[in-house]
């Protein structure tokens, strides 16, 4: 058995909440790992028509993280995390950008997304968003569908950046 339904076995017999925020987190890991041992140009390879990029991919999902449970948790503008209005700006690379940067904002997203829920129940209804109320259970459902999502185009991506003659 794979280690990924090594967890999921182990979280079964949990309550909701703990298992909700065991496959976000494996999802969250899953992302940092798909940069794992790329250098600077892989991690920027483009190889797909649209602006995604394993790198892009990785600042995507930290904005998804600061959107859904910096913005819509806690309150906090989108703004004041300096991010861009547009989802679809946020794959965007700029020259700072480095596989170091863009793993560190993920992993300070990702940790600073877990304080915002302590203490909160699925049930809670938040205000933050402009779709209006919805509850905290909708927030890791739509979070765990995109980081899905995203782990999906990455590991199609690696497979092409690390092996890229594997068709031939």
């Amino acid at each position: 058995m794979t280690s990924s339904g090594n967890r999921a076995l182990a979280v079964l017999a949990t309550d909701e909440r703990t298992q909700l925020e065991a496959f976000l987190d494996e999802y969250r890991q899953r992302a940092d790992d798909a940069l794992d041992g790329l250098t600077e140009e892989q991690a920027r390879r483009s190889l797909v028509p649209s602006r995604t990029t394993l790198l892009g991919l990785v600042k995507h999902l930290t904005f998804v993280e600061r959107v859904w449970f910096g913005e819509v948790v806690t309150g906090t503008p989108r703004t004041a995390f300096g991010l861009p209005a547009a989802s679809e700006d946020s794959f965007l690379l700029d020259d700072g950008d480095t596989v170091a940067s863009v793993l560190a904002a993920h992993r300070d997203a990702c940790a600073a997304s877990r304080a915002a829920v302590a203490g909160r129940a699925l049930d809670d209804v938040l205000t933050g968003h402009r779709f209006g109320a919805m509850t905290l259970r909708w927030i890791h459902l739509h979070c765990l569908r995109e980081f899905a999502q995203h782990a999906g185009h990455a590991d199609i991506l690696r497979e092409q950046v690390v092996t890229p003659n594997h068709l031939t």
